[in-house]
């Protein structure tokens, strides 16, 4: 396996980590339930997906796996900014920088 393939592995691997931990300190208000689930799925299912890819049956399948993985950080980016102009108006988070 390529070095740069290792290091995706585990970048991925501790993005879903991260944003887990972050939805974590999200207050527990229900204008948070949805977009935290939302972001857990995706945020986790980028590096799932990566991980897949890797085992790909074809090129066509691996570059199938690869726009799967494009399409969850792009739906993560999304809840992300859902988040933060939700959090805009709430004293109880610091303030997000994405």
């Amino acid at each position: 396996m390529k070095d740069e393939t290792k290091r995706l592995l585990e970048r991925t691997f501790n993005f879903g980590v991260n944003y887990l931990l972050f939805l974590d300190n999200l207050p527990k208000k229900e204008k948070y339930r949805v977009s935290k689930y939302q972001l857990a799925k995706s945020s986790t299912s980028i590096g799932a997906n990566y991980e897949e890819a890797q085992a790909g049956e074809s090129k066509k399948d691996f570059t199938h796996k690869i726009g799967i993985v494009l399409k969850e950080t792009r739906e993560s980016n999304y809840w992300l900014r859902i988040i933060k102009a939700v959090s805009k108006n709430d004293k109880n988070v610091d303030s997000i920088t994405l």
